[in-house]
């Protein structure tokens, strides 16, 4: 409908109406009982109890923030003339529902999906190949980073009142880790499961823990969600081609939005807001872009002193930030903060698990530094000249996912409760 009108009113209904719909459908199972919950309790701060027999015990369908974007960019990419609508309803469902990266991402527009869905494809060994390997480094992210590390973020966040500050900080920089592995880990594996069928996602990690500034992090972490609401929302309310105070308004606009997207619960409305308050004066600076084409150490082994700082600064602010990220409640997020500031000892922390912590002290080092040899190409992990330093990375890399598996410990994705 909106392809087949020439008049701009026309089109702009017929697109309201589709992203009201697809919206609706979000807002109700995912949104609905928070918003109940919410005025629940603004009524009881004036001492009006309400029952809450207004919520609804509806199961969230797995990864209904993904593929609501998803179908909405469709209707998006039509009205914008980047795309014909398709009469083939098959290759439609095969869009919205590839099932690489159904539930977790990357957010794939049509323009770019749907019409590698509908072009006839023919096998490729090195497009296979290469999948193959980017499936091996996400396990690898997923197995031996992520899933080592949660328990012990699990236990420091779960037990925060009784950690003084020199573990709690350790906590959530291992989640800054954990969550990273996770994520680009399932990323990594999706786009590699694509490659199998012939299908090119986009990148949705670029090393964002090398990032120099918060603006150069939002370029590399989660690409697919930012670049979602940069092309459909950022740009469409004006983005940076209005007066400055509107263009602070539109970054505040995103931020909020990405924080709620994420969840309803007001610690993400809160992580959104840390990150707009931490962006708005990169952006007045004018330094939001400066590093857009650009990674550190770009024609150096090793980086600046000044990089390094640069680099350490953007990953403690982030850092900072995921305290909002995974704390239960936003009581919870100022409580482990004032812990924080108020304990601030140091105490050896001990595995709950009763492993060596040096352990994973190393691993961690380890991988850093592998990232940062590799940190130019986000899709070759393996990309080495010798035939023989290849083999040797593939061994590590998979003696390392049997030394590090545990059977004991929940293997499921962050990002799928999203």
């Amino acid at each position: 409908m909106i392809d087949s009108h020439t008049k701009q009113s026309k089109r702009k209904q017929w697109l309201w109406i589709s992203v009201l719909f697809n919206v609706g459908l979000l807002g109700f199972f995912k949104y609905y009982n928070f918003f109940v919950d919410s005025w629940i309790d603004m009524f009881s701060m004036f001492g009006y109890q309400i029952k809450s027999t207004w919520t609804l015990n509806v199961i969230l369908p797995v990864g209904i923030s993904f593929y609501t974007f998803q179908t909405m960019s469709y209707s998006f990419d039509i009205y914008y003339n980047k795309l014909k609508p398709t009469k083939d309803f098959l290759s439609f469902a095969a869009f919205v529902s590839f099932f690489p990266q159904l539930v977790a991402g990357p957010i794939e527009r049509a323009s770019n999906l749907l019409s590698q869905i509908t072009n006839k494809r023919e096998f490729s060994y090195d497009q296979s190949v290469s999948g193959l390997k980017l499936i091996l480094w996400g396990l690898f992210k997923k197995v031996v980073i992520a899933d080592a590390l949660a328990p012990i973020v699990d236990d420091i966040f779960a037990n925060y009142t009784s950690y003084p500050a020199s573990t709690l900080i350790l906590g959530v920089t291992l989640f800054s880790f954990q969550v990273y592995g996770d994520f680009s880990g399932y990323s990594d594996i999706a786009i590699g499961t694509a490659k199998l069928f012939g299908i090119e996602l986009k990148s949705n990690f670029k090393f964002p823990n090398f990032s120099r500034n918060v603006a150069e992090y939002w370029q590399r972490w989660h690409v697919s969600l930012s670049t979602w609401f940069r092309h459909y929302v950022y740009i469409p309310l004006g983005g940076s081609r209005v007066s400055k105070l509107k263009s602070v308004r539109n970054i505040i606009i995103i931020f909020l939005v990405s924080g709620f997207w994420h969840g309803a619960n007001w610690t993400f409305i809160f992580w959104g807001a840390f990150h707009a308050l931490a962006f708005i004066p990169v952006f007045l600076m004018g330094r939001n872009t400066m590093y857009k084409n650009s990674v550190v150490g770009e024609n150096t082994f090793f980086p600046s002193l000044v990089e390094i700082g640069q680099v350490l600064l953007t990953f403690s602010i982030v850092t900072f930030s995921r305290i909002f990220f995974r704390s239960e409640s936003i009581t919870d997020a100022f409580a482990f903060i004032k812990r924080i500031l108020s304990n601030f000892t140091y105490e050896v922390y001990n595995h709950p698990m009763g492993y060596r912590m040096i352990d994973y002290y190393i691993l961690i080092a380890l991988f850093v530094l592998y990232e940062y040899r590799i940190r130019k190409d986000e899709r070759s992990p393996f990309k080495f000249k010798s035939k023989i330093v290849r083999f040797i990375v593939y061994t590590v890399v998979i003696l390392g996912m049997l030394l590090f598996y545990d059977s004991n410990i929940d293997r499921s994705f962050i990002y799928f409760q999203f």
